[in-house]
């Protein structure tokens, strides 16, 4: 075996780069979005050992909807990526590159095996630009190719090292291989088939035995005339020793999937669930068709299943003849491997079997597959495919008619696929490039019409969307997902009427229910989120709730253990003011995930309904420690560890908004429950500058407005509050306690009587029974000398509010003032009041405005999910979120209430003292 050298490396190294720098400026799109954007494996918050209790896409292996992908040590490389740089896809695209052209090179040592060094370097270089393997490179999510195909070469060299002098085993390289089979498998499941390759090297390579001589020796050794040689008995020792191994992987991963198969449906892998004999001609067919791609990459498609390959249906099918042919020329390759030593029979065995047993797990032989045919599948095969290329153009350009000719289309060949692949990595820039490019190769796929629609959903173009959709359902007329999609995209135009419809449409397609009979179809979950889809546009009329709850029941006779379903159902029991129902339905979906964060912020929201805020904050805490960055969680803890008025909570609640504004810089409502907390502690430059930043953010922001010129009132700063209150009520002219704060401001401080009458008088023009405002115009009327007004006006006031005794006392005083037939001119009510309540400044307690914002009940809604399965990406997005839940502001109303109370009182009898004081002075 010879070495390779820095030239070759270099030069391997320089054309990856120059066919694949342009994929660095790719996003994420595709079946990159489940793996990456939506994978929470990838956080640090996770435990590593999720990463090995998960599939490809993070779902539990457990779980149904699962797809049995277990390739933990690639979701590691990405965690990596994440770790470095987050979710910025350049980082992961050029560790994707690096990765092909450790590959090629890596491949290139394989190839000196068999070739020799300049067909080795051309056979490099073929599978270096191979326009097949873009989506191996380019899509993110290909790593998984790339990585197992490293250790799975690494397994192969290391096993050419087996055989020691005079035939001996060396053990160690096998242990080594045994080893590098196991990482391989971890990567991709792909890297088992790696045994079958070594086997074959060692019978027909290594031992240098053919087909024939193998029958001979078997014969003679049945018929008793003659033993198994000793080299035999050496390899058949090394074979048990791999297929043992082999077979503890196999138990092994058998055991991780637990025994179950993933669920696909018909539209993933149409020829899977037909009947005999098209299954078996439509899979046969699939063969020529990868190799087709392998030999013409001119039509590249990101998404091959649905229609793309309609079924043969018939013996008479044309097609049947390029199955034939094919099988017939693979027979002929595979008869001159096996049956003639020499070199060249050697090279073409070894890359039949590369070609070939590699290709078994995608080719629906043992079990069948979520796809028709998928280009990086191919990425491990093609190495023979590009071993039997440049072997052919070997033995071609050795004869010097040819030699010229042969260069001439070597060269065209490199050059034209190394333009496809440069050309191809553009149509991986987005989601909507990518489909595009697939609908101009294949239009009968209803997914790529789906996709295309989403990609133009996430651009809120639903008018566009809609078209594409519809033209899904019309390519594909049973396709639940693509009517799910179509009503989705009719409620976010607001036709409810249409949207209603689709999804009817697309429930008349489900399974129906036997009466009487136990409900027992597989049913994929992405189809069962019709119901959820349904229930949650009806549910938006009130008459229909208990028809929502019927839906979502439904979907939970049909699966038990559907979690969204519990979830939306707990979300519409609230908003029927069903608490104690809606905590059973969450604490059932925790029955069936109890690391969901999500979830018990959920039963937290519960729990504040029921007005147990301290179950309320468990949970709450409860959901951070599963997601320490939860957002919703920090910022709603935080508010009630605030109402619950204990001063010892503050720190965290101030803590948990800090982290929450970490999260959230552009969310006004964070810096102004910081605020918030900094009046309460008395830091009133804290507060003033939290209010600020709050207003920055959010210029008409009402509470943070009024707060702030409370603020500049309750700290001698009167005037500072002005021009905030002129803000305010330009924003909210109608805002009552601005109006009153206002008035009292230029009454007291401006000795704008007119100003402050103008106050007061809007004030009851909106409200007449507003009892400050009523008598805050009385005190107007007094300072103006109207005391007849005043006392009407007193009088007025009385009656308004008969119980409130400074009335009645200051009425009395005025009355008192008019019999007098000396009227002392000197104020009745002590300087800086201009009402005899606390409610004439508005107390601290009560004008603390929190904002009146909904309180969200975050829910991980799959209800209007994009629908199909991982590698479909017309799933897993949420379009179709609920109206966050309301505020549980009430929960301290009572406290705050008496304190109010008690307050008005202290400050009546202050108010009366100075009265009291003035009139006797």
């Amino acid at each position: 075996m010879a070495d390779i050298n820095l030239k070759e490396v270099t030069l391997i190294v320089g054309v990856v780069t120059a066919c694949y720098w342009n994929s660095l400026f790719c996003g994420f799109v595709f079946d990159d979005v489940s793996a990456i954007l939506d994978n929470k494996d990838l956080h640090p918050s996770t435990p590593l050992k999720t990463l090995f209790q998960n599939d490809f896409w993070g779902t539990p292996m457990s779980e149904e909807r699962s797809h049995k992908s277990y390739r933990p040590l690639t979701v590691l490389t990405f965690r990596l990526n994440y770790l470095f740089s987050e979710l910025k896809p350049m980082s992961y695209h050029l560790l994707n590159m690096i990765f092909h052209a450790v590959v090629s090179v890596i491949f290139l040592k394989v190839c000196k095996l068999f070739l020799d060094s300049r067909s080795s370097m051309i056979a490099s270089l073929l599978f270096a630009v191979h326009p097949i393997h873009t989506e191996a490179v380019t899509g993110v999510v290909g790593r998984a190719e790339l990585l197992s195909s490293i250790f799975f070469l690494a397994a192969f060299l290391s096993y050419t090292k087996s055989k020691g002098p005079d035939n001996s085993i060396v053990w160690t390289p096998i242990a080594l291989t045994v080893f590098l089979v196991a990482v391989a498998t971890l990567c991709k499941e792909q890297g088992i088939t790696v045994v079958g390759i070594c086997c074959v090297y060692e019978v027909f390579i290594a031992q240098g035995y053919t087909l024939p001589l193998l029958c001979t020796t078997a014969g003679q050794f049945l018929r008793g005339k003659g033993s198994i040689p000793f080299s035999m008995l050496q390899t058949l020792i090394k074979l048990i020793v791999l297929m043992f191994s082999t077979l503890l992987l196999v138990v092994i991963r058998v055991q991780v999937i637990q025994s179950q198969l993933p669920v696909f449906t018909r539209f993933d892998n149409p020829a899977a669930v037909s009947p005999t004999p098209t299954r078996q001609l439509t899979f046969n067919y699939l063969l020529p068709v990868n190799a087709w791609l392998l030999l013409n990459p001119s039509e590249l498609c990101c998404d091959w299943t649905m229609g793309t390959i309609p079924l043969i249906e018939s013996f008479l099918d044309i097609r049947n003849l390029a199955t034939f042919t094919f099988f017939c020329f693979l027979g002929a390759l595979g008869v001159f491997g096996l049956r003639y030593p020499g070199d060249s029979s050697k090279t073409v065995l070894m890359a039949l079997c590369l070609m070939a047993l590699p290709f078994i797990p995608a080719s629906n032989l043992f079990f069948p597959v979520g796809f028709v045919v998928a280009e990086r599948v191919l990425y491990v095969p093609s190495m023979g495919f590009c071993i039997l290329v440049a072997h052919g153009w070997q033995r071609i350009s050795n004869k010097s008619v040819l030699k010229k000719l042969s260069w001439i289309c070597l060269s065209m060949v490199l050059f034209t696929h190394a333009l496809k692949t440069l050309h191809r990595n553009w149509d991986w820039e987005s989601e909507y490039t990518l489909f595009m490019s697939a609908l101009k190769v294949n239009k009968n796929n209803a997914k790529l019409w789906n996709n295309v629609g989403h990609a133009l959903e996430n651009e809120k173009n639903f008018e566009r969307a809609l078209k594409y959709f519809l033209q899904a359902t019309h390519v594909q007329p049973d396709d639940i997902g693509a009517h799910m999609n179509v009503g989705r995209t009719y409620k976010n135009l607001n036709r409810t009427k249409e949207a209603e419809e689709s999804y009817m449409m697309a429930k008349s397609l489900m399974p129906q229910i036997i009466p009487g009979k136990k409900y027992a179809a597989r049913i994929a979950p992405n189809h069962l989120n019709v119901y959820i889809n349904l229930a949650n546009l009806i549910r938006a009329n009130e008459s229909r709730l208990e028809e929502a709850d019927q839906l979502y029941r439904q979907a939970i006779s049909m699966r038990p253990d559907f979690k969204q379903a519990y979830i939306s159902r707990g979300e519409l029991l609230l908003k029927m003011n069903k608490p104690l129902k809606a905590k059973e339905a969450y604490l059932k979906a925790l029955e069936l995930d109890r690391n969901n964060a999500d979830l018990w912020y959920n039963l937290a929201i519960v729990h504040i309904e029921l007005k147990e805020p301290t179950e309320a904050l468990k949970n709450f805490n409860r959901a951070l420690e599963l997601n320490p960055k939860h957002k919703l969680a920090l910022f709603n803890s935080a508010i009630l560890m605030q109402e619950s008025g204990e001063v010892k909570l503050r720190p965290e609640a101030r803590k948990r908004l800090l982290s929450y504004i970490n999260e959230e810089p552009q969310d006004a409502n964070g810096y102004f429950n910081l605020g918030m907390l900094a009046m309460d502690d008395k830091k009133d430059s804290e507060a003033e500058m939290w209010m600020k930043k709050a207003i920055k953010l959010q210029a008409d922001f009402r509470s943070a407005l009024f707060n702030l010129a409370l603020l500049y009132s309750q700290t001698a700063k009167e005037l500072m509050a002005l021009p905030i209150l002129e803000e305010l009520l330009r924003y909210y002219p109608d805002h009552i306690k601005g109006l009153i704060l206002k008035g009292d401001i230029l009454m007291n401080q401006k000795k704008d009587i007119l100003g402050a009458k103008k106050c007061f008088e809007k004030i009851l023009e909106m409200d007449p029974s507003n009892v400050q405002g009523k008598h805050n115009l009385c005190v107007v009327y007094f300072e103006e000398k109207d005391l007849l007004k005043a006392e009407r006006c007193l009088v007025e006031t009385l009656a308004l509010a008969p119980h409130e005794e400074y009335i009645q006392r200051h009425l009395n005083i005025v009355r008192d003032k008019i019999s007098s037939s000396n009227i002392v001119e000197q104020p009745i009510f002590p300087a800086g009041k201009t009402s005899g309540v606390e409610g004439d400044k508005i107390p601290t307690e009560n004008v603390k405005e929190i904002r009146n914002e909904p309180r969200p009940t975050q829910i991980i809604n799959t209800s209007d999910n994009k629908s199909q399965s991982k590698s479909n990406k017309q799933l897993g997005k949420n379009t179709d979120k609920e109206t966050p839940h309301k505020t549980t502001k009430e929960i301290k109303e009572i406290e705050k209430k008496r304190v109010a109370a008690l307050k008005r009182l202290e400050e009546i009898e202050r108010i009366l003292n100075g009265i009291l004081s003035s009139l006797f002075r």
